[in-house]
């Protein structure tokens, strides 16, 4: 008998502080700080410099990427760099060609070139998509089934802290220093991803099989998911991933206009976005990835999906309260309220949503899988949530977060097929 075979499981701690988790904390970083840039800093930036809101408006389109991205997907499973590996060599191209992209708008001026500043955005955000890709694969590659809950946490909760860069500390520094010196600062904080790549990271042991060829890059992680589910449970996994945050996606469509009809100032949201958000949102997600290693994945669907569905309720009874005409301390700590309970059930059912994504992959295939569930589960976002100004002005506020719950709950019923409450998967 081995020495290994008397060791002990590590314990909750040891997961928590071990290597892979830092690495995680990398990986979260890194894939949040391009995507806050462009919904956060650009606007800002076009704005200040007098671009009307038309044009800021129209920049959504720059999104599509993150959308699409299961479509060149397969390259990135296919083709291995000859340095660094099938994994870590993606990660250096698109790291490196994030940083170089972030620091060519010190170049430009939306008073002249502001075709170009669009198509500047359009490769930003096609190179921050296809990090996602090869970070999603890295992590599912490198993390045991046992800490793929409390990693998908860690990462999740990473990826929100990085919008306090260019949402938060590029904003402070526009004050103090011209664009070009705050784009070139906001583009040294994707070093920390290029140090981790390059140092930190260990490539992951290839699978058995690999793809190269043309059918087997496209066309077999699809046939290969399908063969393995089975071509009804396959459906049933696809329509789950679509539903499963539908009606909490749809309900924060529009939070700040509708807090701002509600009778609160921009300067009230902001702050207390600020900290009933976001705080809660990462720790609730932190701890809900450390409840995961002893509940299991499904259970945690079920238990985290609860709260998230049951928060939206917090904005229907917002709505029922408002609009109020004088803001004193009691309706600053309903917002509060509110946003916090929101910000909770969205963190959980995150964790555990992100993970149970992960564990649906192939290992031969991670990457086009797992672009294929992510980019189905951002169709709500980008697509479904146009259409809620119309809902909103049609049902009024109250019936439209009711709405949103009721839409909640077909995702919620799938649990019974996708993941049922008894049979239990350790560890995510």
């Amino acid at each position: 008998m081995t020495q290994n075979a008397h060791q002990s499981p590590p314990s909750i701690w040891q997961r928590i502080f071990s290597q892979h988790m830092l690495i995680c904390v990398f990986t979260g970083f890194s894939s949040g700080l391009p995507l806050y840039f462009l919904i956060n800093l650009v606007p800002a930036w076009l704005r200040n410099e007098g671009v009307d809101l038309k044009t800021i408006g129209l920049f959504s389109i720059i999104g599509l990427p993150f959308t699409w991205k299961f479509l060149w997907s397969p390259l990135m499973d296919a083709v291995q760099f000859p340095w660094l590996g099938r994994r870590r060599g993606w990660m250096f191209v698109t790291q490196s060609a994030l940083l170089l992209s972030i620091l060519g708008y010190m170049l430009l001026s939306p008073q002249q070139n502001m075709n170009l500043i669009k198509i500047l955005s359009l490769f930003v955000a096609f190179f921050a998509a296809s990090q996602d890709i090869v970070l999603d694969a890295f992590r599912r590659e490198i993390l045991p089934d046992s800490e793929l809950g409390l990693g998908n946490a860690i990462h999740v909760n990473a990826y929100r802290i990085a919008a306090l860069v260019p949402g938060s500390v590029s904003l402070i520094l526009a004050d103090i220093y011209p664009w070009p010196t705050v784009f070139a600062i906001t583009a040294l904080f994707m070093l920390p991803g290029i140090f981790m790549t390059l140092f930190l990271a260990h490539e992951p042991t290839l699978p058995i099989t690999v793809p190269k060829t043309f059918k087997e890059t496209v066309v077999e992680p699809f046939k290969e998911f399908f063969a393995r589910k089975g071509v009804k449970s396959a459906l049933l996994v696809l329509f789950f991933i679509f539903l499963y945050k539908l009606g909490d996606s749809m309900a924060t469509a529009l939070a700040t206009p509708f807090y701002m009809d509600m009778g609160f100032s921009k300067m009230d949201i902001g702050l207390i976005a600020k900290n009933a958000g976001l705080w809660p949102t990462i720790i609730a997600g932190i701890l809900g990835g450390i409840w995961m290693i002893k509940l299991g994945i499904n259970r945690a669907l079920w238990l985290f999906g609860l709260v998230q569905v049951f928060s939206i309720l917090g904005f229907a009874w917002l709505a029922s309260q408002g609009p109020f005409i004088h803001i004193g301390s009691k309706e600053l700590f309903t917002l509060a309220l509110v946003i916090g309970f929101e910000a909770i059930g969205v963190g959980l059912g995150t964790a555990a949503f992100v993970a149970y994504m992960a564990k649906e992959t192939n290992p031969a295939y991670t990457a086009t899988q797992l672009a294929l569930f992510t980019s189905l589960a951002a169709v709500p976002r980008t697509l479904i949530n146009a259409a809620t100004g119309y809902l909103i002005n049609w049902l009024g506020y109250v019936s439209f977060f009711w709405l949103c719950f009721f839409l909640a709950i077909p995702g919620m019923l799938l649990l019974l097929k996708v993941a049922p409450w008894n049979k239990k998967v350790t560890g995510v």
